[in-house]
């Protein structure tokens, strides 16, 4: 069982930046692929992020694209959501999430069908 804690959310202004943390329990979190997903009340969970077991690959919603940049440090068991330019449509709880047996070590996924293991989110709210 893995498990998986996020942290560094809150309440911003717009263009302001934010790092999201996920903090995974276990010693094989360097042979995980990780994304981060997030959602609005009434909405689906959507894609957000992803990133390779070894940091090599790495692909973004269109939404964020230039502006979010996924990370890890599996030294430390960790990956990262950078947010800039931090817009009120960003608003949202952001998830980070586990595929703990990917298909290589550069495949990312998409699809939150495609993970195993969830964090309980991060509330990031941005104001105009």
């Amino acid at each position: 069982q893995v498990q998986l804690v996020e942290s560094g959310g809150g309440l911003v202004q717009a263009g302001d930046s934010l790092r999201l943390s996920c903090a995974a329990s276990g010693r094989t979190f360097s042979t995980y692929a990780m994304g981060w997903f997030r959602q609005t009340p009434g909405k689906e969970r959507e894609f957000a992020a992803a990133i390779s077991k070894a940091g090599s690959n790495t692909q973004y919603a269109d939404s964020v694209k230039g502006r979010f940049t996924i990370s890890r440090d599996n030294a430390k068991n960790t990956v990262y959501l950078q947010m800039n330019s931090l817009k009120p449509g960003d608003t949202a709880v952001y998830y980070c999430a586990a595929n703990q047996n990917p298909l290589s070590a550069t495949f990312t996924y998409r699809s939150s069908a495609y993970y195993d293991y969830w964090g309980q989110g991060t509330q990031v709210t941005v104001s105009s």
